[in-house]
């Protein structure tokens, strides 16, 4: 039995561990299930607002709360590793004929870069209580990283609910420990939102219902990477031309001008091919020229056929004369859905051609 002297000089070298792994904000929550956080997650699950993700259903027993899903679990070390931009993510939107991935998949695949440092902190912390248990998790998992973020004091939900830091703004990853050690707890972040309601203006679709709301249904970031087949035409011409993602919410929060350090590993690290890619060259890409393009990149995951309908779409808002002739090349795509958003760009061009002899 570890006395409860050990377990605070254990918690400072896990702290000072972490930091030399890389990680810019580590708290510690207990592992306890949350009536609050459960009673949200069901009334977001029951007003249908998860749209198509399907796997947020089918696995909301164990995603209610740590202990739902391992009751041997004792505390969770929530951990967040910075991705901050070194440039403007909303630079583009001036450059119609480019398109906009989002600051968090321009560079390596995170899952790899923040598993490989959390397994990392695991193998240390077995080391030094070989006793114990523990679960490693990043984002794929069952588990509300951003909810167990705030409990653990390593931030807030912000308006937009992604998890905002004092110090390095809403520019983190996240990744969880579940673990069998009773650490004391941390003191909840409170929350630093005031009445700023940036994030809620900057919305190009309005998928805000309400402060602290999201329904994925209308969210770009959902739109262009979860959701199959054609967009709903009325949110088309708000995509502009994020093909992959979307920063509007994050980039426009105040306290990213307070983030302490910038991206803290260089594998999230733009890759120069994807800082500002022309829609011209990303139309003409078969499956074998999208995968060579993505290797390694969680873009590889949505597939060429999503991707390239949804370039179609910020052709159509492009108003570039430029672009007609590889929109033109899909017309006979045998995907439906590009196929149908070559059709609506090809239509959306030649309207903006008509407007501009006017």
């Amino acid at each position: 039995m570890v006395n409860a002297a050990e377990t605070d000089q254990l918690r400072s070298a896990l702290l000072a561990e972490a930091e030399r792994l890389g990680f810019a904000a580590i708290g510690i929550a207990s592992a306890q299930d949350d009536p609050v956080r459960i009673d949200r997650l069901e009334a977001w699950l029951g007003d249908g607002r998860h749209g198509s993700m399907q796997w947020m259903e089918d696995r909301a027993d164990v995603r209610r709360g740590p202990q739902s899903m391992w009751p041997e679990a004792n505390s969770v070390i929530a951990l967040g590793m910075s991705y901050a931009p070194p440039d403007d993510p909303l630079a583009l939107e001036a450059h119609p004929e480019k398109g906009r991935i989002s600051v968090y998949a321009r560079g390596k695949d995170y899952h790899d870069t923040v598993k490989k440092r959390l397994k990392a902190l695991a193998r240390w912390l077995v080391a030094q209580q070989p006793d114990s248990e523990l679960k490693v998790f990043v984002d794929t998992a069952p588990v509300m990283e951003k909810p167990l973020g705030e409990a653990a004091g390593i931030g807030w939900q912000g308006k937009h609910t992604n998890l905002v830091s004092r110090d390095e703004g809403n520019w983190l990853f996240l990744g969880a420990i579940y673990t069998t050690i009773a650490f004391t707890a941390d003191d909840p972040h409170q929350d630093r939102c005031g009445s700023c309601n940036a994030c809620q203006q900057a919305c190009p679709t309005d998928a805000f219902p309400a402060p602290y709301q999201l329904d994925a249904r209308r969210c770009i970031s959902y739109l262009t990477i979860e959701h199959k087949g054609p967009i709903a035409e009325e949110f088309r011409a708000a995509l502009g031309n994020r093909i992959y993602g979307c920063d509007d919410c994050l980039a426009v929060c105040p306290w990213n001008k307070f983030a302490q350090t910038a991206a803290s590993h260089a594998d999230f690290l733009p890759r120069a091919e994807l800082v500002a890619p022309r829609l011209n060259d990303l139309l003409q890409l078969d499956d074998a020229g999208f995968r060579k393009l993505f290797s390694g990149s969680p873009i590889k995951r949505i597939g060429r056929d999503r991707f390239v309908r949804n370039c179609l779409y910020a052709a159509g808002n492009s108003a570039s004369a430029d672009l007609a002739e590889p929109v033109a090349a899909l017309l006979d795509d045998p995907d439906p859905a590009v196929k149908d958003a070559a059709q609506w760009a090809q239509a959306r061009l030649k309207q903006s051609g008509l407007k501009a002899e006017t």
